[in-house]
C-alpha cells in the first residue's frame, strides 16, 4: 500500500461491513450477502464487535507475510482492516501492558480452518515478542509442537483433509517484559475409536500413514512394518493416499520437530515402536472354539502376527494370548474366569488398541508439556489458546457428537457472559446507563446434561453402573422417564404426546434442542463409549511388558496396585475437563475467533450460502451481534474520532485547539445530530445507531471531496504562478546567455583575422632569411670540398711510395679477417642443441682453425652443462652428488652398479614414522634417519640370513629386529673403518668395525641388501661429512671378515643354483664362508 492510502480506520475503503454491529439491516440474509461480498474480495476477516469471524479461503493467500505482522504491531484494534493479527496484537498488547491474562477461544466445525488459526496466533505472538537464543529456543518449541500433535490427532475426514480429533488448549506464558517463558498443554477427547474403524472415505490418525511412506526400510524392518497399506486391517484403502499431501515429508518434518521439543532418540523410537504394535494389534483375528463343557471360546488364528507385537512390546507370547482368550473379574477376595467368545475377543482386541492409542498421546502431550514448561519460578502472565471442535450435526450423531455439542454449550454460555460482562464494564467505566439486554440463555441446556440428579450424563453413569442387564435400550428408558417433561428433550418413547406422531424420530433416538439447533442422536454404542472399559487381563499383561514406555502407559496393571473400584466412566472424565475449563477461562480476558467453512468441496472462491447459513445460527452470530448492539452499536475514542471528522465542522477544522471531547461536542452539535443517538462516556463516544455512523462516513466523503477540490484548486494557481516565474527567469538567462555569446564570437573573429595577418607576416620574414642562410652554406660547403681534394692530393704525393711497400701484408691481413668473420658467423647457424649428451658438432672448415674449432667445442659443452645444471633443485642436486659419488666408487668396478643407475636412492624404505609398528623403535631414534631398510644379516654359524631393520643416521649406524622393534647393535660412523664387497652381481657386503672399540665386541656385520650400492653411497657420504675422512670402499671376490675372536673368509664363486637368481651362503668349514652368485 503506498504511503498516501495507509489506513486509519477499517472503514476507509470498506468492502461491505468490516464490522458487523454497523450491519443495516440486520437479519440472516444481509448478513450472509456481507460475507460473501468480502469473500469474493479475498476479505476473508470481519468482526463483531471484538470478535473475529474467519472463512476459510482454501488457497494460500498473501496476507501472513513479515510485512503484515509490521503492519498490525502496535496498532489500534479497528484501525486496520479486520485480521486475525489485530486480535493476536490486540490480546499480546493487553497481556504485556496491563497485567491482563488472556485467553483466545477458536471455535467452528470441522474443516473451518482452527487449526490454522491457532498456528497464526501463535507465529505472530513470536514473530513480536522478544528475541534472544533463549528466548527464540522457547518459541521454536512451541510451534515445534503442533507437528507432533497433528501427527498423532489428527486425521482425514470428508469435511477435513487436516481434522483436528481432539481438543487443545495451550497455556503460553510469559515474563514481565512479554517474551515467552514456556507453555503447557491440556487434550481433551481424542476420538480414539478412529483407531479401529472410520467412516468410508476418511483415513485413520496421520502418523500411522506417515510411518509406512516416509520411514526407511531398515527402521519399518526394526518396527516389523511393511510398506503396504493393504497390509492392515486398521487402514481403510479407499482414502489412503490424500491429495496435495505428502506423507513421507510429513514424517521427516514430525522426527524433526520431536527432536527441537527434547525428544530423547530412545523416547522416539519407543514411541514408534507403540505405534507399530497398534496397527499390528488389527491384524489379529480369532476363530470360535467349543470346550468340552459346552461354552465358546476363541482361539488366534495365526500367530505371527501375535509373535511380532510380543517381540515390538516385549510381553510374554503365552500372557498375551490368554489375555485375549479369558477375563478374570475379582469380587472382594473371589476371582471367576470366564472365556472369551470371538465376538468378545475382538472386542477387547479393539478396546486394547484404543486405549494404548489414546494412552500414548497421553503421555506425549505430557512429555511436551516437560519440555515446554517455564524454567523459572517467576510471576508469569498467561495466554491461553483454545482450539476445539465446533458443534457437530451429522446424520448419524452418536457419543462421541453429544460430548462435542455439550462442550460447545458450555463455550456458548461462557461466551454469552463474557460478552455481557465486558459490555456492563465497559458502560460503567465510562459513565454510560446500563440497560438490561434479552438473550437466550442456554442455562437450561446445560443443565438437562449436566446437572448431577437428572442430567443425561449422570442418569448414563448410572445405568453403567448399575447391576443387572444394562443396554442401550435401558438407558433410552430412562431418558423417557427423567427428561419426559423437559422443553429441550424429544423423544417417540416419551409419554409427553405431542411426539407421538413425530415419524422423523426413530425408535432408538432422542433429540435435544441445542442453542445452534435440534441434534437427533442414536443411542447405540452410548453405554459401551461411556463405560470405555479394557479388561483387567489385558491391562495386566501390558504392565508385565519389558517395554518401558509401555508398562508406564498402564500403571493399574500393578498387582500391587490393585484396585477394585470402578474407573470413572468417558462422561464424568470429560464433564471434569469441561469444568476445569470452564473455570481457567473465566480467569482470562476473552478474545474470540469463529471460523466458518464456505463449502464441502474444500474448494477456493465457492462460497456456499446454505452452509454458511447453517453455521451462522449455530454459532450464534446473530445472537451475538443483536447483544453487541442491544445498546450503542459503535463506541469510538475522542480522539481518533475528532481527527477523523474535524472537518465537517469550520470550529473544529483545521486544527481544534481544546480538550478531545469538547472538541467532539461541538462538532455533534454543529451537525444537530438528535441527543438519543449518541452519548458521552469518560473516554469514548457512544453512537446508538448505525445510520447515524453512515451519515457521518456519507459527510465525511462529500467534505474530503470538497477539500479534495479545494487543494486541486490551489494547487494548480501554485503550479501555474510558479510556471510563469520560471519562465520570465528563464528568459533573463537566456538573453545574458546570448548576449555573452555574439560578443564571444565577435571576439573570437577579430582574433583569428589578427592572427592570420601576422601569420603571413612571419612567413615572409621566415623565408627571406632561410634564402640567406642557404647561400651561406653553399659557399662554405664550396670552400671545404676544394681544401678537402687539395690536401688529399697532397697526401696521396706524400704517401704513394709507402703504400706500395706494405701492400700484400695488408691484403692477407683483410682476407684472413673477413674468412674468421665468415667462420663465426657460419659456427652461430650450425650450434647443436644444448643437451648435455648431444656429441654432434659442426665440421671445421679452414685447417688454420683447428685449435679455435676444438677450443670453441670445449666451451660451448661447459657453458650448455653450466645451463643444465642451473636448472637443479637442491635436493635433485644432492641426489645427482650421490649418483656421481656412486660411479665413482663402483662404475667399472661392481657389476651390480649398472641396474642401480636408473634407480633414484629413496633412502627411507620403511615409513617408521607412520606405521604405529615402529613406535618403540621411532621413540629411541632421535636422530634424522637417512636411510632405513630390511637386509639380511648373515649368521657365521651356518650362513643362513636373518631380517634385520638398518638404519642410517648421521652419526651411528644401527640394525634392529624387524618384528618387536628392538635394536640390537649401534655402531657410531667413527668405529666403520671399512666396507667389503664383492665385483659381482650380488646384495653381500660387509661392515668392518674399528679394533677395541665397544661396537667391535661381536664383530664384524655381514649383510646382504637389494639397495646395496645406494647404501654403500650413502654410508660413505655420511661417513666423510662427520669424521672428515674417507671410508675405504674393498671390491674383491675374497675378503675377511672377523666374528668375535676368530677371522672367516668370504669367498664368492659363479655357480647355477636351484633358488633362480638369489645368491646362496653355505659355511664350508670354520674358515669359510662361500657365496654362489648365479
Amino acid at each position: 500500500m503506498a504511503k498516501m492510502e495507509v489506513k486509519t480506520s477499517l472503514l476507509d475503503d470498506m468492502i461491505g461491513v468490516g464490522d458487523m454491529v454497523l450491519l443495516e439491516p440486520l437479519n440472516e440474509d444481509s448478513f450472509i450477502n456481507n460475507l460473501k461480498k468480502r469473500f469474493d474480495h479475498n476479505e476473508v476477516y470481519t468482526y463483531i464487535g471484538s470478535v473475529v469471524i474467519s472463512i476459510n479461503p482454501y488457497r494460500s493467500l498473501p496476507i501472513y507475510t513479515p510485512e503484515k505482522v509490521e503492519e498490525y504491531r502496535n496498532r489500534n484494534f479497528y484501525e486496520l482492516s479486520p485480521h486475525i493479527f489485530a486480535l493476536s496484537d490486540e490480546a499480546y498488547r493487553s497481556l504485556r501492558d496491563q497485567d491482563k491474562d488472556q485467553c483466545i477461544l477458536i471455535t467452528g466445525e470441522s474443516g473451518a480452518g482452527k487449526t490454522e488459526a491457532s498456528k497464526l496466533v501463535m507465529s505472530y505472538v513470536a514473530a513480536v515478542c522478544g528475541k534472544g537464543a533463549e528466548v527464540n529456543q522457547v518459541k521454536e518449541q512451541l510451534l515445534q509442537s503442533n507437528p507432533v500433535l497433528e501427527a498423532f490427532g489428527n486425521a482425514k475426514t470428508v469435511r477435513n483433509d487436516n481434522s483436528s480429533r481432539f481438543g487443545k488448549y495451550m497455556d503460553i506464558e510469559f515474563d514481565f517484559k512479554g517474551d515467552p517463558l514456556g507453555g503447557v498443554i491440556s487434550n481433551y477427547l481424542l476420538e480414539k475409536s478412529r483407531v479401529v474403524k472410520q467412516p468410508r472415505g476418511e483415513r485413520n490418525f496421520h502418523i500411522f500413514y506417515q510411518i509406512l511412506s516416509g520411514a526407511s526400510e531398515d527402521f519399518l524392518c526394526k518396527l516389523k512394518l511393511e510398506r503396504d497399506f493393504s497390509r492392515y486391517n486398521y487402514l481403510g484403502l479407499d482414502s489412503a493416499k490424500v491429495n496435495g499431501v505428502d506423507d513421507a515429508a510429513n514424517f521427516r518434518t514430525v522426527r524433526n520437530a520431536m527432536q527441537i521439543v527434547g525428544f530423547m532418540d530412545h523416547e522416539t523410537q519407543s514411541v514408534f515402536e507403540v505405534v507399530a504394535a497398534v496397527l499390528k494389534l488389527g491384524n489379529i483375528e480369532f476363530k470360535p472354539e467349543s470346550r468340552v463343557n459346552g461354552l465358546d471360546e476363541s482361539k488366534i488364528k495365526d500367530k505371527n502376527e501375535l509373535k511380532e507385537i510380543c517381540e515390538l512390546t516385549g510381553i510374554d507370547q503365552s500372557v498375551l494370548e490368554r489375555a485375549f482368550s479369558f477375563r478374570t473379574v475379582e469380587a472382594k477376595q473371589e476371582k471367576v474366569s470366564t472365556t472369551l467368545n470371538v465376538a468378545q475377543a475382538y472386542y477387547a482386541r479393539d478396546a486394547l488398541a484404543k486405549n494404548l492409542y489414546s494412552r500414548l498421546f497421553s503421555w506425549l502431550v505430557t512429555r511436551i508439556n516437560e519440555s515446554i514448561k517455564a524454567q523459572t519460578k517467576v510471576r508469569k502472565k498467561v495466554m491461553g489458546v483454545l482450539d476445539i471442535y465446533g458443534f457437530e450435526i451429522f446424520e448419524d450423531n452418536s457419543f462421541e457428537q453429544f460430548i462435542i455439542n455439550y462442550c460447545n454449550e458450555k463455550l456458548q454460555q461462557i461466551f454469552i457472559e463474557l460478552t455481557l460482562k465486558e459490555e456492563q464494564e465497559e458502560y460503567i467505566r465510562e459513565g454510560i446507563e446500563w440497560t438490561h439486554i434479552e438473550y437466550f440463555n442456554n442455562a437450561i441446556i446445560c443443565d438437562l446434561i449436566e446437572n448431577n440428579q437428572t442430567g443425561i450424563l449422570a442418569m448414563l453413569d448410572e445405568e453403567c453402573l448399575r447391576p443387572g442387564t444394562v443396554t442401550d435400550d435401558t438407558f433410552l428408558e430412562k431418558l423417557n422417564q427423567i427428561c419426559a417433561t423437559h422443553q429441550h428433550f424429544e423423544s417417540r418413547m416419551s409419554k409427553c404426546s405431542r411426539f407421538l406422531n413425530d415419524t422423523s424420530l426413530p425408535h432408538s433416538c432422542f433429540r435435544i434442542q441445542h442453542y445452534a439447533g435440534k441434534v437427533m442422536y442414536q443411542v447405540e454404542g452410548f453405554v459401551d463409549k461411556n463405560n470405555d472399559l479394557l479388561y483387567r487381563d489385558l491391562s495386566q499383561a501390558m504392565w508385565k511388558a519389558s517395554h518401558s514406555l509401555i508398562k508406564a502407559l498402564f500403571p493399574e496393571g500393578n498387582p500391587a496396585k490393585i484396585n477394585l473400584k470402578r474407573p470413572l466412566t468417558a462422561g464424568s472424565q470429560f464433564k471434569a475437563s469441561v469444568a476445569t475449563l470452564m473455570k481457567n477461562l473465566q480467569t482470562k480476558n476473552p478474545n474470540y475467533i469463529r471460523c466458518i467453512k464456505p463449502n464441502d468441496k474444500k474448494a477456493a472462491h465457492i462460497f456456499n450460502d446454505a452452509l454458511v447459513c447453517h453455521q451462522i445460527r449455530y454459532l450464534g452470530l446473530l445472537e451475538n451481534v443483536r447483544v453487541r448492539r442491544a445498546g450503542y452499536a459503535f463506541r469510538q475514542a475522542y480522539e481518533p474520532c475528532l481527527e477523523r471528522y474535524k472537518m465537517l465542522c469550520k470550529q473544529t477544522w483545521p486544527h481544534w485547539r481544546g480538550p478531545a471531547r469538547a472538541g467532539v461536542e461541538v462538532l455533534f452539535n454543529e451537525l444537530e445530530i438528535p441527543e438519543e443517538e449518541f452519548s458521552f462516556g469518560r473516554s469514548k463516544i457512544f453512537i446508538r445507531n448505525p445510520r447515524t455512523l453512515f451519515k457521518l462516513e456519507d459527510l465525511r466523503k462529500q467534505r474530503l471531496e470538497d477539500l479534495a477540490t479545494l487543494i486541486e484548486k490551489i494547487y494548480r494557481g501554485w503550479k501555474c504562478r510558479t510556471r510563469f516565474l520560471l519562465m520570465k527567469k528563464s528568459q533573463i538567462v537566456i538573453a545574458s546567455w546570448y548576449r555573452r555569446y555574439a560578443q564571444q564570437k565577435k571576439y573570437q573573429k577579430i582574433k583569428s583575422s589578427a592572427i592570420i595577418v601576422q601569420s603571413y607576416i612571419r612567413g615572409w620574414k621566415a623565408r627571406k632569411l632561410l634564402r640567406e642562410l642557404k647561400h651561406q652554406k653553399r659557399c662554405n660547403e664550396a670552400a671545404t670540398i676544394i681544401a678537402a681534394y687539395w690536401h688529399g692530393t697532397q697526401v696521396r704525393r706524400e704517401y704513394r711510395k709507402f703504400f706500395r711497400a706494405n701492400a700484400g701484408r695488408k691484403i692477407y691481413e683483410f682476407t684472413l679477417q673477413r674468412l674468421m668473420q665468415k667462420y663465426f658467423l657460419e659456427m652461430k647457424n650450425k650450434m647443436p642443441s644444448l643437451s648435455p649428451i648431444d656429441k654432434n658438432w659442426p665440421a671445421r672448415p679452414y685447417l688454420f682453425l683447428d685449435s679455435t674449432h676444438k677450443e670453441l667445442k670445449r666451451i660451448f659443452h661447459l657453458w650448455r652443462c653450466k645451463k643444465y645444471r642451473d636448472q637443479f633443485t637442491d635436493q635433485q642436486k644432492l641426489i645427482y652428488e650421490e649418483k656421481l659419488e656412486a660411479s665413482e666408487l663402483f662404475k667399472d668396478k661392481k657389476a651390480l652398479y649398472p641396474a642401480s643407475v636408473g634407480q633414484p636412492f629413496q633412502g627411507a624404505y620403511l615409513e617408521i614414522s607412520k606405521n604405529p609398528k615402529y613406535k618403540k623403535l621411532k621413540d629411541a631414534v632421535d636422530e634424522k634417519i637417512i636411510i632405513a631398510e630390511v637386509v639380511n644379516k648373515i649368521n657365521r654359524a651356518n650362513g643362513k640370513a636373518t631380517s634385520r631393520i638398518f638404519l642410517l643416521t648421521k652419526n651411528n649406524v644401527l640394525l634392529a629386529d624387524q618384528k618387536s622393534g628392538n635394536i640390537k647393535s649401534e655402531v657410531p660412523l667413527g668405529d666403520v673403518t671399512k666396507v667389503s664387497m664383492s665385483s659381482q652381481n650380488d646384495g653381500f657386503f660387509a661392515v668392518h668395525l674399528k679394533e677395541g672399540s665397544e661396537a667391535a665386541g661381536k664383530g664384524d656385520f655381514l649383510l646382504s641388501s637389494d639397495h646395496l650400492i645406494e647404501m654403500a653411497t650413502k654410508l660413505y657420504r655420511t661417513t666423510l661429512s662427520q669424521t672428515k675422512q674417507k671410508l675405504n670402499i674393498e671390491i674383491s671376490d675374497e675378503f675377511l671378515v672377523q666374528f668375535r675372536q676368530d677371522k672367516v673368509c668370504v669367498k664368492f664363486i659363479q655357480g647355477s643354483q636351484k633358488n633362480g637368481n638369489i645368491p646362496t651362503c653355505k659355511r664350508k668349514n670354520n674358515r669359510l664362508l662361500e657365496v654362489a652368485v648365479p
